[in-house]
């Protein structure tokens, strides 16, 4: 666990100095303040009372692109630099030099989702009684672990490649896949679309978590494809030692 620890330390700090995550973190935090600018005063104009959902609707898409942004370099850059090759001859297992990449990415999601609870206090200011704190709390749990799953697709997508935009293009490619995978299974019907629907993301975030409801099967459908993407990733590596 250590080892683990050092990286996802080493991979937190790197962010704070790549220009490019500032860039996004700027342009994210940018869109999503005018879109919530723009609910509540259409909210202000035809006397209906907002909720979170109004913010967290807009964070999943924006997240949607983002993520595989920030995520591009995880591995792609130590591939590039040659310093994953360092990295193999050292008493690192590839497991832990994954997991350590991917909670580094998290902790600078979390700081990233700690920021945007500016406009959940803001709207239980402005609104009485105030908020439902259950749809802020399942909403905002749900959107960590969709953005875990996002997370784990990049550093799986970034194993793969030394370029940075064909990691960018790939997580966007897989991630968009599990988004859209279950509206063709609500055509298809029968085993095969039940199959689809439960692939998708969307049923599982919006159906439950953004709803109000934190279910066990929906944890489980994130947290398995958190392991799965971590587990790919990792096999990845591990198939270098053998090239």
């Amino acid at each position: 666990m250590s080892n683990i620890w050092v990286i996802a330390k080493r991979e937190f700090k790197q962010y704070f100095i790549s220009p490019i995550a500032y860039a996004v973190m700027f342009l994210f935090l940018l869109v999503l303040g005018l879109i919530f600018y723009a609910n509540f005063y259409a909210a202000s104009l035809q006397q209906y009372v907002p909720d979170i959902r109004m913010v967290l609707s807009p964070m999943v898409t924006i997240l949607l692109f983002t993520t595989p942004a920030l995520t591009m370099r995880l591995l792609a850059d130590e591939q590039k630099s040659g310093t994953l090759e360092v990295l193999m001859t050292k008493p690192i297992r590839d497991w832990e030099l994954v997991a350590g990449k991917w909670l580094g990415a998290m902790l600078f999601f979390t700081v990233l989702l700690v920021i945007t609870w500016i406009y959940p206090l803001i709207l239980n200011i402005m609104i009485k009684p105030g908020l439902d704190l259950g749809i802020v709390i399942s909403g905002y749990l749900g959107l960590f672990l969709l953005i875990g799953f996002f997370v784990a697709v990049g550093v799986f997508a970034s194993s793969l490649f030394a370029n940075q935009i064909a990691v960018f293009f790939t997580t966007l490619g897989i991630v968009l896949l599990f988004w859209l995978i279950d509206y063709p299974g609500q055509a298809f019907g029968g085993a095969a679309g039940a199959v689809m629907q439960y692939l998708g993301i969307t049923g599982h975030y919006f159906n439950s978590f953004y709803a109000g409801v934190i279910e066990l099967k929906d944890v489980i459908y994130f947290l398995s494809g958190i392991t799965l993407a971590l587990f790919a990733g990792s096999a990845s590596i591990e198939s270098r030692r053998w090239r």
